[in-house]
């Protein structure tokens, strides 16, 4: 599975894999930190930052756990930043896991 595609365009579409905390002992706030530093590296690599986002995709194994998860999300989105978004809630591959992300970002060239 790939982590990162791009696509060429004006500027270049990055499209992330869906992303899960790397410590699935985590409570929700912490898994969403975790994903969310995750996600901060992988724009970068690919060239690109969380400024750039276009929309992203949240699955929550419990949407109870919105409010938290939401919390951290809104801390780490930058102001005049959020992209569109859809949350839903979902069974997860692993029971463990409490939140995925999967983000779309823009590469400018």
């Amino acid at each position: 599975m790939s982590q990162i595609v791009e696509y060429p365009s004006n500027g270049t579409i990055v499209l992330l894999a869906g992303q899960v905390a790397r410590d699935a002992a985590l409570d929700v706030s912490g898994q969403t930190k975790d994903i969310l530093a995750r996600i901060d590296e992988l724009l970068a690599e690919a060239g690109t930052d969380k400024t750039k986002l276009l929309g992203a995709q949240i699955w929550l194994a419990d949407i109870g756990d919105f409010s938290a998860m939401n919390e951290v999300w809104e801390a780490w989105v930058p102001e005049g930043h959020a992209p569109v978004r859809a949350c839903v809630e979902s069974r997860l591959a692993d029971p463990r896991l409490k939140v995925e992300i999967q983000v779309t970002a823009l590469k400018e060239v």
